[in-house]
């Protein structure tokens, strides 16, 4: 930020949608893939590039996008789409005196090996559905803003799903309900509780599993058992319990958000020849709508962060 004359300048400038996919060949033959959308801005000391037009403080979008490239080359192990942005935004801090510091974000393409017969391809992926992404900001200090999260994560419970006692005036006309089908899309993301790069875990592939780990506590508590399932009175409720057992499961979690958009499905109600009234289908048979969504979205945090 800069003062110019009574004025303010806050800017920053970078590359959006430099696409990269990345093969790992281990010795015994068998290959680990990574498609990743890397989007890059960096803050720095470039004032004379807008106040006089010159350009000789400026790292070029191009240099960026080449950059990516060969980072990725650079990387001889299978890493995590966390610590691939790491690498990036560690390098443009300390490459360049004039940048202060560096935001990098990945959505990493959900490439999933496929198995043959029981038995997990050497070579073999197929397209998935959810979209692992991060952010990260690191400074010149090393201080460091880390965030995970998953996109795109549809998921469905025909029964132990009901809402009632909201709010009924002259505008309401959604019945109650103890039993309905419940559907949404989860968006999550999470920030870490590490404070600098020093501080980062050394185990490989860390922030992958961590991914990993957090679906399934979601998964885990949005389902619940496998038999019984679990009700679940309504969506904020759902995901008020989502985001607690990921922060109750994890340590190195200082917040987590989640946006659970409602997704419809209408019983279908038929008149016949014989009973010109309606006829409902007993409940099992459905119109997916594209009405307009409830959208639910809430971010739980911790009173104090403890590693």
């Amino acid at each position: 930020m800069a003062e110019l004359r009574g004025l303010k300048l806050e800017q920053r400038h970078g590359k959006s949608r430099v696409r990269v996919a990345r093969v790992w060949r281990d010795r015994d033959g068998k290959h680990h893939f990574a498609e990743w959308s890397v989007n890059i801005s960096l803050i720095s000391d470039c004032l004379p590039a807008y106040v006089s037009g010159d350009n000789s403080d400026i790292v070029a979008t191009d240099t960026m996008k080449n950059t990516v490239y060969a980072k990725a080359k650079e990387c001889s192990e299978k890493l995590s789409a966390e610590d691939f942005a790491i690498v990036l935004a560690k390098h443009f801090t300390s490459f360049y005196q004039q940048v202060t510091a560096a935001i990098v974000n990945i959505v990493e393409k959900p490439w999933e090996r496929i198995s043959i017969k029981g038995q997990q391809h050497e070579h073999g992926f197929k397209l998935g559905s959810e979209r692992h992404t991060t952010e990260v900001m690191v400074d010149k200090s090393g201080t460091l803003h880390l965030t995970s999260g998953i996109e795109g994560l549809s998921i469905l419970k025909t029964t132990k799903s009901g809402f009632e006692g909201f709010i009924r005036d002259r505008y309401t006309m959604l019945p109650e309900t103890r039993e309905r089908m419940m559907a949404t899309e989860v968006t999550a993301s999470w920030r870490y509780s590490f404070e600098s790069l020093s501080s980062l875990p050394l185990k490989p592939l860390y922030f992958t599993d961590r991914c990993i780990d957090v679906k399934e506590v979601l998964l885990n508590t949005f389902f619940g058992p496998s038999k019984e399932g679990v009700y679940s009175p309504s969506v904020q409720a759902t995901l008020y319990e989502m985001a607690k057992a990921v922060l109750g499961r994890s340590p190195d979690i200082s917040f987590i958000q989640l946006k659970m958009p409602n997704i419809h499905f209408l019983p279908v109600n038929l008149p016949s020849k014989d009973k010109p009234d309606i006829v409902k289908f007993a409940d099992d048979v459905y119109l997916p709508t594209d009405e307009p969504h409830g959208t639910i979205q809430a971010t739980l945090s911790r009173l104090t962060s403890k590693m």
